[in-house]
């Protein structure tokens, strides 16, 4: 009889304990689950990079120092597909002579493996590169370039000296529409004639992501730019919902790079009117970069009328008196003679 009640009472002293180490395993749990839950409920802080590029304002984890690089690009049809033009951080296009447009393709945040054809120099172009403190790419020069470039205004590269070295000729287009450089060339090049490629230009100003979400303005899903009755140099830009970029046409064919096959996508096309005056027979111009005036400015599928300014060799859009500030990405610049203007170059299509 002692033994069972002896036996009864190490059973129950061991379920007491048993009992006791459950409830400490929850208490435990508990106490280790409570610390979680609370982390779960808060939002989640988005990380902020701690550096940008300034010609595109995209954000990076690492340094984004280094000097811009301004390359004159052939728009004439034999040109044509281009290479290069996809990593530009900015494309100013211009008329260079008679009703043909040229590029000038400012890299910095990217730096393509083969650009061009590479084309002849022109002054107003010569003062956009230094606006940006970039080092000059081009291959040849008007008289008035020449001069810019032998009086060491700007740093510089030209084929006219470095023709079959750092500018190699493509066997499958013929002269003038075949000089190309690498952009391993351009270091090469910069390294012979001791150029320092540290310094960065000058940062535009940008939205942030979240403000460019709520940017207003007047409905224009496409712009078409007519330079000419020839339509040689006409472009056409149209918004993509699907990926909120612009996708540039030219001759009714996409714009993309020659070697990639990568489209031409735009966040940001700015349409500025600049007094063009005839200097030459040829049809060359002297433009006026300094005066400021109307401009367009396009941005996720809207447009909003503003000015351009020169700002320390900028060309910034003003509204107001304030820069307005640009989408995070890429940027295009269509410059247009003031006659007949921006009215009659640029139309807009709302649908």
């Amino acid at each position: 009889m002692k033994m069972k009640k002896w036996v009864v009472f190490v059973i129950a002293f061991l379920l007491l304990l048993s009992g006791c180490s459950d409830k400490e395993k929850v208490k435990e749990t508990v106490k280790r689950e409570k610390p979680v839950t609370q982390t779960e409920n808060k939002p989640e802080e988005k990380q902020v990079d701690p550096y940008s590029y300034p010609l595109t304002g995209i954000g990076s984890e690492t340094s984004t120092d280094g000097r811009a690089v301004a390359v004159m690009i052939n728009n004439h049809p034999k040109a044509r597909p281009q290479s290069g033009l996809n990593k530009a951080d900015i494309v100013y296009e211009i008329l260079a002579e008679g009703d043909i447009t040229r590029f000038l393709a400012v890299f910095q945040s990217e730096k393509p493996a083969n650009i061009g054809p590479v084309r002849s120099a022109r002054d107003y172009y010569i003062y956009l590169a230094k606006g940006l403190n970039a080092l000059y790419i081009a291959h040849g020069y008007s008289p008035e370039a020449k001069k810019l470039l032998n009086g060491n205004y700007i740093d510089n590269l030209n084929g006219m000296v470095y023709d079959g070295t750092l500018f190699k000729r493509s066997k499958t287009r013929k002269a003038p529409h075949n000089s190309y450089i690498t952009y391993e060339n351009i270091l090469k090049g910069a390294k012979q004639k001791k150029y320092s490629m540290g310094k960065s230009p000058a940062p535009f100003k940008f939205f942030t992501e979240e403000e460019s979400k709520n940017i207003t303005g007047k409905d224009a899903k496409s712009v078409k730019i007519t330079y000419s009755k020839s339509g040689i140099s006409n472009s056409v830009f149209k918004f993509d919902d699907t990926i909120g970029k612009y996708i540039r046409f030219s001759g009714n064919e996409q714009t993309i790079d020659l070697d990639t096959k990568e489209p031409v996508l735009l966040d940001n096309i700015f349409i500025i009117e600049a007094e063009h005056q005839f200097i030459d027979s040829y049809g060359r111009r002297d433009i006026d970069f300094k005066s400021g005036g109307k401009a367009y400015l396009l941005q996720k599928g809207k447009v909003n009328q503003v000015e351009w300014m020169n700002k320390n060799g900028e060309i910034v859009p003003i509204k107001n008196g304030e820069e307005v500030p640009l989408v995070q990405g890429k940027t295009w610049v269509n410059v247009i003679p003031t006659k007949p203007g921006l009215q009659n170059i640029a139309t807009f299509d709302v649908n």
